[in-house]
């Protein structure tokens, strides 16, 4: 499998060929954004991020992008809003294909047997065990809820 980055450089240069803006400019933020993390890890005395913190960072980018079209829809600015949604659908084409309800209800009834969790004290293993697992595949905030709801909260 090709590494995040390289499927940045693979877009990059396939938007340029295709004279794509919106593609090209959002693939630049985000290979910013990247730089921005390999040096504050490197800050820390760490290596450059981890597929792993690419997929967060890209989740993070898109949450900030979706937090704007709600803005932008309010203010009665489509024009914004649509600029905003299709940076969300560029960063979306590098993130993993998102669990559905279904799939994300059997994900957590996996980790719940897996981790034994029996209780509320219990949700923070299903949840980490859940982020080892499907990082980037599933909304946390909304599979929190279903983990909360599963184990009695």
């Amino acid at each position: 499998m090709t590494s995040l980055r390289e499927r940045f450089t693979e877009g990059l240069k396939e938007a340029m060929k295709a004279g794509d803006k919106r593609r090209l400019g959002t693939i630049r933020l985000i290979q910013s954004a990247l730089k921005d993390k390999d040096i504050e890890l490197r800050g820390l005395g760490k290596g450059p991020a981890s597929d792993e913190e690419i997929l967060a960072l890209l989740q993070k980018m898109t949450k900030q992008r979706q937090e704007s079209i709600a803005i932008y829809d309010a203010n009665n600015r489509p024009e914004l809003a649509q600029g905003e949604r299709e940076e969300v659908d560029v960063i979306a084409s590098f993130l993993p294909k998102q669990m559905d309800e279904a799939q994300m209800s059997a994900a957590i009834d996996a980790a719940i047997a897996e981790t034994g969790a029996s209780s509320m004290k219990d949700m923070g293993k299903v949840v980490g065990a859940l982020k080892a697992r499907h990082a980037g595949q599933m909304d946390f905030a909304k599979a929190s809820g279903m983990v909360k709801a599963k184990l009695g909260g």
